[in-house]
């Protein structure tokens, strides 16, 4: 694909127009064209796709679960991610399996690049570099989009992932200017539009750090971090990482460095209040942290590589929209920066979305039929929880122009679907990032398993081939396989205790099964393999792979707590199964409180499971429910 190809128009209907090329437009027009639908995707640059407008990273805590389930269902991040990776590091290794969490630093430019190169190499997809100023709508369905160039494109469904640009505005201290971000344009007439059709909007801000020159930096004053010695992965696929592997950096903030962007405040735009949409809670400015924590006296910072041979650095917890001058000083004061050059100020992004409880579970919009809205136009933030909602809105457009059901994730399903369900349910007053805790059942949603939970619905739904398929299908039966020996072969205490008692475990007074003993908190099966030849022989006969092994440890040292888990999830899914009418009067059930009635007229449940979520909802509005509906 080169430079200004463009998808027809006019005379095209498509099953399914994408309106974005950032992760969430990614992910959902690879989706949808690889099932089969006929796809167009406009960008306002096809040179740009999945840009890594912040920092040049992909997972974390919770957002690498989400990834790892991308890649299980079918998507594509994971694999590009992996082929563009400069480190890899599973965070949270030293506490339960449930909050292992895979993350990788990337070249930001090779991750656009790559998504670039599988985009163009999709059967069934279009492109066209243009900015969408309407949708057209008849009788409350979408039927296609019109553009700035005057394009009248028809389309079965449209899926807009318009990220940052709607009314876009940045800051830089008391400078501002419309753009989507730095270098381009924001969108505009969408918004408005919606507005005149129904929809609700809201303003939303985020910010990005200060990018400075490698050749300006003093390494030998920061800590060095570098990556795992055996480096993983995000996707279940054999994927190469080519890449040379680089260090990341730490350093921190001082009382100095405080004192001078304390100084700036008079310029700030968040705090001479030209800034009006509210932030992101979890992931604050700089000004931000030294105001709301006055009392530290310090702030720790990340330099990041944003590429493999580039100069750019990034500096992960210095976010601002002070003044430029401001921003550069406060740098000179930080051990490794004094003599830091900037290749670009950190600054701050006003924009539009639209609360997300104006959606369905399948994502699709409530008051207009097929018209599709995933990643930050639904007042999330972060490349991943984008993507995952990009993916199952290309998914789920396609669906619709096929007559198939749609696919929802639920809670003890996915990540994905806990990010869904509380988009759709419980809306969003700040900028929406997924955390762990956020996910009641994450003992069944942990990243080594996304595959087992979440690669046959792919398969069911073609997303995944059957070689992939039937690969995770010896997987499963390898990993079911060595818990059977775990837990029926047992150790004799001559054989095991001098190890057990070099790794300060207590000795066992009678021969015991392999599984009891891993159910000690200090033990690990790979202990175990290195203590015991006839596991060990096991593993090498049966050609075990480290991750099968790893998979059924986790599955035999966690078994009461997945069990109990899985009762509880069980249980609630009955309410899960419950429909409620679309068109339910709860305003005339005088039973419900005040509240109830309002909230499930505005947000609309689909099911007695949702509706149970939603704030303000209490107990006994579900029973009066349950009551009406004959349960």
């Amino acid at each position: 694909m080169k430079h200004g190809e463009t998808g027809r128009a006019d005379n095209t209907t498509y099953d399914v127009i994408v309106v974005g090329g950032g992760h969430a437009g990614c992910e959902a027009a690879s989706a949808a064209a690889r099932l089969g639908s006929k796809t167009l995707l406009i960008s306002m640059n096809l040179d740009l796709f999945a840009a890594m407008s912040c920092n040049p990273a992909i997972g974390g805590i919770a957002k690498g679960q989400i990834v790892r389930e991308i890649d299980a269902l079918g998507g594509m991040t994971g694999i590009v991610a992996d082929q563009t990776t400069l480190q890899f590091r599973m965070l949270n290794r030293s506490k339960g399996a449930a909050m292992w969490s895979p993350r990788s630093q990337n070249d930001k430019y090779r991750f656009s690049e790559t998504w670039k190169r599988i985009l163009s190499e999709t059967d069934n997809l279009e492109f066209r570099e243009d900015s969408v100023t309407g949708l057209k709508v008849e009788n409350g369905q979408v039927k296609g989009v019109t553009t700035k160039m005057g394009a009248n494109i028809g389309s079965k469904t449209v899926i807009l992932t318009n990220g940052t640009f709607l009314n876009g505005k940045i800051h830089i201290g008391e400078h501002n200017f419309p753009g989507g971000r730095i270098g381009e344009m924001a969108a505009y007439g969408l918004t408005e539009q919606l507005q005149q059709l129904g929809f609700e909007t809201g303003r939303l801000k985020t910010g990005t750090p200060v990018r400075i020159d490698r050749r300006s930096i003093d390494f030998s004053q920061m800590e060095e971090q570098m990556g795992d010695n055996e480096p993983e992965g995000f996707s279940f696929t054999p994927t190469p990482r080519p890449l040379q592997q680089k260090s990341c950096w730490i350093t921190y903030t001082n009382a100095k460095v405080h004192e001078i962007l304390r100084k700036g405040f008079d310029k700030s735009p968040l705090f001479q209040g030209r800034i009006k949409g509210v932030g992101p809670r979890y992931c604050p400015s700089i000004e931000d942290k030294i105001e709301r924590f006055a009392g530290k006296e310090q702030h720790q910072l990340f330099l990041e590589p944003e590429s493999e041979n580039g100069i750019s650095y990034y500096l992960n917890g210095f976010s601002s929209s002070l003044p430029e001058e401001v921003q550069v000083e406060a740098l000179h004061h930080i051990p490794g920066l004094q003599q830091a050059k900037i290749l670009k100020p950190g600054y701050a992004i006003e924009y539009d979305y639209f609360p997300p409880t104006q959606l369905k579970a399948d994502l699709e919009t409530k008051k207009i039929a097929n018209l599709f809205f995933a990643g930050q136009i639904n007042g999330t933030t972060g490349y991943e929880e984008a993507a995952c909602q990009g993916l199952m809105a290309g998914i789920n457009a396609h669906r619709k122009t096929t007559g198939e059901k749609p696919v929802v994730l639920h809670r003890d399903e996915a990540y994905i679907g806990v990010l869904i369900d509380d988009l759709v349910t419980k809306g969003v007053d700040e900028p929406y990032r997924m955390f762990t805790s956020r996910a009641e059942h994450r003992i069944l949603l942990r990243q080594d398993n996304a595959d087992l939970r979440l690669t046959p619905i792919g398969y069911e739904i073609g997303l995944i081939g059957a070689e992939r398929y039937q690969s995770l299908l010896k997987k499963r039966e390898q990993v079911e396989k060595t818990i059977r020996f775990l837990t029926t072969q047992a150790v004799d205490p001559a054989s095991i205790n001098p190890a057990l008692e070099k790794a300060d475990s207590s000795p066992i007074p009678q021969k015991t099964k392999l599984s009891q003993l891993l159910l000690r908190p200090e033990i690990r099966l790979e202990q175990l393999i290195e203590w015991i030849p006839t596991l060990r022989q096991y593993i090498t006969d049966e050609h075990i792979e480290k991750k099968e092994w790893e998979q059924s440890e986790i599955s035999v040292k966690y078994k009461n707590y997945i069990e109990k888990e899985k009762e509880t999830a069980e249980k609630i899914a009955y309410l899960e199964n419950i429909r409620l009418k679309p068109d339910m009067d709860y305003f005339s059930i005088q039973s419900l409180s005040t509240e109830a009635r309002q909230k499930l007229t505005r947000i609309r449940p689909e099911t007695l499971g949702q509706a149970s979520r939603i704030s303000g909802i209490s107990p006994s509005d579900i029973s009066v429910l349950l009551v009406l509906l004959g349960r």
